[in-house]
């Protein structure tokens, strides 16, 4: 008895669905990818613990309790952001090289320090720094 012989197709891969979910999987990726925001204001904390460094001629930035600024000990006319751009750009002379200390008070409202440190950025400086106190040591008895 002689069998027929079937003729088998090779078989094929449809490449469609799977490109499908690639692009899928590209767009989502792309979509939740989050990027890196490069600041305008190079900000070096100073160690709490470390050592002073040397006095340079700086301007000191003062942000008091109440959201107010001062700028070298001398009080601004009013707290926007404006007034403390413009009182930067008098007392630096256009030294823009100069740094600049951000001393600010512990019970003042975050948004006062920001608004300091963006008038600075407008000004023009590079170089910040804020000041902070050396941390106390407790004593456990």
């Amino acid at each position: 008895m002689k069998f027929r012989r079937l003729r088998r197709e090779l078989p094929s891969l449809n490449l469609t669905p799977l490109i499908d979910i690639v692009f899928l999987l590209l767009i989502f990726f792309m979509v939740t990818t989050t990027f890196s925001r490069e600041t305008r204001l190079l900000v070096s904390l100073p160690e709490a613990g470390g050592v002073a460094q040397a006095e340079q001629e700086s301007i000191e930035v003062l942000v008091t309790r109440d959201g107010n600024y001062a700028i070298n000990g001398r009080k601004l006319i009013n707290a926007e952001v404006s007034s403390l751009v413009r009182g930067l750009e008098l007392e630096s002379g256009g030294d823009l090289s100069r740094s600049v200390v951000l001393v600010a008070d512990a019970e003042v409202r975050h948004q006062a320090v920001v608004s300091a440190m963006e008038a600075i950025g407008l000004a023009g400086f590079n170089h910040l720094s804020i000041a902070t106190r050396e941390a106390l040591e407790e004593t456990i008895n």
